[in-house]
């Protein structure tokens, strides 16, 4: 086990890459702790999910604004070149063809700065996710 000497969290592997702040509590929170050129865009994907998603609870998970009800249904995280979301694996898979000229992962989305982000497209993967119950 690594202890980091800053903040004192504990990993198993050497060095390893983290955030020695606080974790948020709220979403507010998260979205002030951003840069400013990213805080707008943070609010309007906060808003156009809690308008998708109504009857869901916000929290911070994994770090993460994440949307909840019984589970959890979709994640959203700020980076320096891009905003990543982060709704499963399953959902990656369905919605390939519209993701294709984005970067993706195993459960994750990168929208760079630099490019036009569609909310609407966040909305409908977060609207299937909450459908379909597929967000592990």
């Amino acid at each position: 086990m690594w202890k980091c000497p800053e903040c004192g969290r504990q990993f198993e592997q050497h060095n390893q890459k983290h955030a020695c702040i606080e974790p948020p509590e709220t979403i507010d929170e998260y979205i002030t702790m951003q840069p400013e050129g990213v805080q707008s865009l943070l609010k309007s994907v906060r808003d156009a999910l809690r308008e998708a998603l109504p009857g869901s609870e916000e929290r911070i998970s994994w770090r993460m604004p994440s949307f909840w009800k019984k589970r959890n249904i979709i994640h959203f995280a700020s980076f320096k070149n891009h905003m990543g979301i982060y709704p499963g694996e399953e959902a990656i898979a369905h919605f390939a063809d519209k993701l294709s000229h984005y970067r993706t992962s195993k459960g994750a989305v990168q929208f760079p700065y630099d490019k036009t982000i569609s909310l609407e497209l966040i909305v409908e993967i977060a609207k299937w996710c909450n459908e379909t119950g597929s967000h592990h």
